[in-house]
């Protein structure tokens, strides 16, 4: 694997023209503050406009030389720390933009302290210095780019300040800070703070550690301000154990302990003996927030962890914190100043001397990469898209992977065979590494590296010769500095990066002298371009329109690189040709172009390619190929894989196919796998040449295709096909024909006696449980069907698919009407009450199974009647089973069975005297008056016995009796 590509992120070169030696600089939106070296109290101000063009925008004094500053986006202020003797002083620079436009004017106040009435009509002009005392002296600052809040290391704890905006009147808002929170860290002097999103992070000489600030429930947030810790000692790795403890320990004075290093990650890292306890500084109110500390990470490194073996200067250097923000979220720098973007994702980048650790700080907690020096760094400088480190000699760049997670935290379907993203754990490799003399210190804008170079005094001649200037771009002179200001060699350097599309076809290009060689660092190259214009877009604030549009073209121009890459290469990761094609937006025609060679007739194909086209061509496309490629396609399984040919041929976009050529091919094929779909396949070739001896001779082949035995016989896979059609079937035209095709063979069938050749691949209940089409037979069916004829058990199948048709919700009875008639028996039966019933008689179907099958009326009226139609228990079935009875006698015992039953119901639901005149004058008292004392001796409450009846029966059976008692 190439670890160094001599690629060309730098660009041109220009020379900031600073007053006086740099001590300090730092970045903000549009502007690098420089602070003079020791000697000097003063912060100078300039404009970075494109190409790296710097203009003066004024200078402020200081108290005292700044020893660390920092800038926030949100609310575009200046914080330092400063020494006047041998104190240190904290202070904010708010409004400082008012001395590119001239004003003089400066009030100095501090923090949380009421402005005066003098100052509110001129604080637009005027800068507004805040100071914020501390009880111990600060030692290290950082500011929250999502909020802008403050946050200050010092001996043993950390103070946390809030950014406020006060309004003084609607013309006019200030800003100003409130301490709002102190978190005590017992035995820790920070070296190094980054404050992101709530997120803290700790570095001292070797330890680092990684806090979350969480809003906690009150009784939470008490028991942490109580100053409760979690975890354990480990970092000694001794545990208490008593008395013997001290014994042991005056055995080991002379030896020396050698710490070893420590990694724990998530709630493991709670396990540090780092206690840490809150402090909240703000006034209570109802809306304070009160916050609970979640250890993410903590880490021990030892003074031997160098590859040169012990070392006294191996310490931690360079903590950052690198937000990445979601997509689309807001873009301008209004927004931007109001919070208004969505963080995405979070990593923490911390440095040794001679090697690098980025982390994910997302759902869980990871190590991302780790990155080898090739000598000892002396800070380095994270980006969303590299990594850029200065040593004694040269600024090396090296590639990073935050493009990569952030990308699966943003799109979950990463990695799928929709979509795919190089992997978090590809290999980092080196992309330059730029010789310069004596670089100090470096810091990042935008496109831009600010770089700062001290030449020693043995140097300086050495640095005037013209070959040790290895960029080519150009430099501004500065006129306003004597020669005796330049003789001590330094400079502050803006170093331009060249654009994103630039280096991106600079390692498209590298990455051809690997295309046939080694096309594992084909793969590794075209990958880290593929990250470069993800990276690149992920953050669309900063570009233009037209860039935009040009870096979404090298997206897509990437991922069918890529989809070449691994369409061509024999790796485990073949199957990505697959999403990276589909990610191009690339036809199956024109990958057809970019992969087969023409007239190349010993060409092999990988495993990714047949992969992508297998895929593509079994799916659901628009596409349809022409007649060329779809031959092509045709030659391409006949090499690579002919045992997918059937299943090919079938797709949509294999339309203009050549027939013949096909049945060639699957001819071939059934010589040495012979099957159902293959014959089928032929047979579906023969019918588009017109060959219709070919055709029966390929659907004679096997059984389960037995079309010639009758003019109606359908064969049980195509009747398998239209039931599985119904379960997806969404067109209401569409629907009713495949209902009346199934109706019309279940009742052919069932009507014949014939039975199918196969056997069918769902049963009743199956289709029952996958298709809304299908309902629950109705309980009155199964009656019906459990007195019906013997020969209905012979087609049992068919009958109660045909019956789970009638009783679900889709059949139009209407229009299968004819297709019943021919049914006889119980099925024939079951079937016709059902029709009535669909159609609203039930009239007509009670007097069909009082005739037929009386025993399953009841069932049916108590299955089919409900609400006002419950009146024909008493109107309509109660004396007609009475007259049926009476007329029968003994001789069915079937009608005395649902006699009973509907007396049953009818004394449950009327009162006596409505049941009285109901029962037939000629009745035998004997078989009536249980069902009357049970009438008689039911207490329902009045209000259900009202429900039960209907508004209207009662009244006019009421009625009936007492006209008859008349």
């Amino acid at each position: 694997m190439v670890q160094l590509y001599n690629l060309h992120p730098f660009g041109s070169q220009r020379v900031v023209p600073c007053r006086q030696e740099p001590g300090r600089f730092c970045c903000g939106r549009d502007v690098l503050f420089v602070a003079s070296a020791a000697g000097s109290c003063r912060v100078e101000a300039f404009a970075v406009r494109e190409q790296g063009h710097c203009e003066p925008l004024g200078a402020f004094a200081t108290l005292g030389p700044v020893r660390r500053m920092a800038h926030s986006p949100a609310g575009d202020y200046l914080v330092t720390i400063e020494e006047k003797g041998k104190a240190s002083f904290l202070r904010a620079y708010v409004n400082w933009r008012c001395m590119s436009a001239g004003s003089a004017r400066v009030c100095v106040r501090m923090v949380g302290h009421k402005m005066e009435e003098s100052y509110r009509e001129t604080l637009k002009e005027q800068m507004s210095i805040v100071e914020m005392p501390l009880s111990d002296p600060p030692l290290c600052i950082s500011c929250c780019p999502v909020s802008g809040d403050l946050l200050v290391g010092c001996k043993n704890k950390l103070v946390m300040f809030c950014l406020k905006y006060v309004v003084i009147n609607q013309n006019l808002t200030v800003l100003d800070f409130e301490r709002s929170l102190i978190l005590h860290i017992d035995n820790l002097i920070p070296a190094e703070v980054a404050f992101c999103a709530r997120h803290v992070a700790i570095t001292t000489e070797l330890d680092v550690l990684i806090l979350k600030l969480e809003l906690a429930q009150p009784h939470a947030a008490r028991t942490e301000r109580r100053g409760a810790a979690p975890g354990g000692p480990l970092r000694a790795g001794v545990k208490d154990e008593g008395p013997s403890t001290h014994a042991l320990q005056l055995e080991l004075d002379e030896f020396i302990i050698c710490q070893k290093p420590v990694e724990l990650l998530g709630e493991e890292s709670a396990r540090c003996e780092i206690p840490v306890t809150l402090e909240s500084t703000e006034l209570p109110t109802e809306h304070t927030e009160r916050f609970q500390v979640r250890y993410l990470l903590f880490r021990c490194f030892t003074p031997d962890q160098s590859p040169f073996g012990f070392c006294e200067e191996t310490k931690l250097h360079s903590l950052q914190l690198l937000p990445v923000y979601r997509t689309g979220s807001s873009g301008t720098a209004q927004e931007e100043t109001e919070n208004k973007r969505e963080l995405l994702s979070l990593f923490c980048f911390f440095s040794l001397p001679h090697a690098g650790y980025l982390y994910s700080l997302g759902k869980s907690v990871e190590l991302i990469s780790t990155y080898q020096y090739s000598e000892k760094s002396e800070q380095a400088v994270l980006t969303r898209q590299f990594l850029h480190v200065i040593t004694s000699e040269s600024l090396q760049c090296f590639t990073v992977r935050c493009s990569a997670a952030a990308a699966r935290d943003e799109d979950p379907y990463i990695d799928t065979t929709v979509k795919a993203c190089p992997p978090v754990a590809l290999d980092v490799c080196t992309l330059r590494m730029q010789l310069f003399i004596g670089p100090r210190a470096i810091c990042h804008f935008k496109n831009h590296i600010i770089l700062l170079t001290k030449a020693d005094t043995e140097d300086i001649t050495e640095r005037r010769k013209p070959a040790r200037r290895m960029l080519s771009g150009k430099t501004d002179s500065i006129k306003s500095r004597t020669n005796s200001e330049s003789e001590p060699g330094w400079n502050l350097y803006i170093i331009n990066t060249v654009s994103t599309i630039q280096l991106y076809r600079e390692m498209v290009d590298y990455s051809r002298t690997y295309e046939n060689a080694r096309t594992e660092s084909c793969i590794h190259l075209l990958s880290e371009a593929h990250l470069l214009v993800r990276a690149a877009l992920m953050e669309p604030r900063f570009l233009r329109p037209d860039e935009e549009e040009e870096l979404l073209r090298a997206f897509r121009e990437s991922c069918a690189a890529l989809g070449d890459c691994y369409s061509r290469c024999d790796t485990k990761d073949y199957h990505l040709a697959l999403p990276y094609y589909r990610m191009s937006g690339l036809p199956v025609a024109e990958v057809l172009k970019r992969t087969v060679s023409e007239g190349d007739e010993t060409q092999t194909y990988e495993r990714g390619f047949m992969f992508y086209l297998t895929h593509s061509l079994n799916e659901d496309l628009n596409e349809e190929l022409t007649k060329e490629s779809a031959n092509k396609v045709l030659q391409i399984f006949c090499v690579a894989d002919p045992v997918q040919l059937p299943h090919i041929l079938c797709s949509p976009c294999m339309g203009n196919v050549c027939p013949s050529a096909a049945v060639r091919c699957l001819q071939q094929v059934e010589k040495v796998m012979p099957s159902v779909v293959l014959t089928l396949t032929k047979a579906s070739m023969a019918l588009r040449m017109g060959d219709l001896m070919m055709y029966e001779h390929e659907m004679d082949s096997y059984k389960e295709m037995l079309c010639s035995g009758s003019e109606r016989a359908v064969p049980q896979l195509l009747v398998d096909f239209w039931e599985a059609l119904l379960v997806v079937c969404s067109q209401e035209e569409t629907l009713q024909q495949l209902l009346l095709r199934l109706i019309s063979q279940y009742v052919w069938r069932i009507s014949k006696r014939q039975l199918p050749e196969t056997k069918p691949l769902k049963t009743t209940e199956d289709l029952i449980n996958s298709c809304n089409h299908f309902g629950l037979i109705f309980p009155w069916v199964t009656c019906i069907m459990s007195v019906g004829s013997p020969s209905d058990k012979d087609c049992h199948e068919d009958i109660s698919k045909l019956q789970s048709l009638l009783c679900g919700p889709s059949v139009d009875v209407a229009a299968v009407l004819p297709a019943l008639e021919p049914l006889p028996g119980g099925a024939g039966l079951a079937v016709r009450v059902l029709g009535c019933s669909r159609r609203g008689q039930r009239g007509a179907a009670v007097e069909q199974l009082l005739r037929s099958c009386p025993r399953a009326a009841a069932l049916y009226v108590q299955h089919e009647l409900s609400g006002d139609r419950r009146t024909v228990w008493w109107n309509k079935l109660l004396p007609e089973l009475c007259e049926r009875t009476r007329l029968a006698g003994s001789d069915c015992p079937a009608l005395i069975s649902s006699l009973q039953e509907t007396l049953s119901v009818v004394a449950v639901e009327l009162e006596l005297r409505d049941f009285l005149s109901l029962l037939p004058e000629d009745g035998t008292a004997a078989f009536f008056l249980p069902h009357l004392l049970h009438c008689s001796q039911k207490q329902l409450p009045p209000c259900n016995s009202e429900g039960l009846r209907g508004p209207n029966t009662r009244s006019g059976l009421r009625e009936k009796s007492e006209g008859n008692e008349q």
